[in-house]
């Protein structure tokens, strides 16, 4: 389990980074009135997707350590939880796909920026928090 526990922890960092990236391109892409490139499709596509890997090693990790002894203590519900609102958040792009450019990049930019505070939120709910 603490290969898993070590596997999530790095993953968040390259959704901090890809999140990062995500800002940059739509918060650009919106105030330049940009439009829609190949990378600007991909993008969501691969940050919810690192967010869906993210929330699949999460529920092995809580129910397994659950089980197995650690419990199910209230801060480890608010983090699932938390994290869990963050994947569904970040599926909210692929609905925008038949709408304007200027609107998607606006949309999608919002949306990073909620799944951002929904997982600062979460891992700061943790005994550890932020340290690295």
């Amino acid at each position: 389990m603490e290969l898993l526990l070590n596997i999530h922890s790095v993953i968040r960092w390259l959704i901090v980074l890809a999140a990062l990236l995500a800002l940059a391109v739509f918060g650009y892409g919106w105030l330049a009135k940009k439009s829609f490139p190949k990378l600007a499709r991909i993008l969501p596509a691969a940050y919810s997707g690192l967010l869906d890997t993210q929330t699949l090693l999460g529920f092995i990790y809580f129910f397994a350590t659950g089980l197995a002894g650690a419990g199910f203590p209230r801060y480890r519900i608010e983090h699932l939880s938390m994290m869990f609102l963050a994947a569904i958040l970040a599926h909210l792009p692929s609905r925008w796909k038949k709408t304007g450019d200027g609107l998607r990049y606006r949309n999608i930019f919002f949306v990073v920026i909620g799944t951002l505070i929904l997982i600062y939120l979460g891992v700061a709910v943790l005994p550890g928090g932020w340290k690295l």
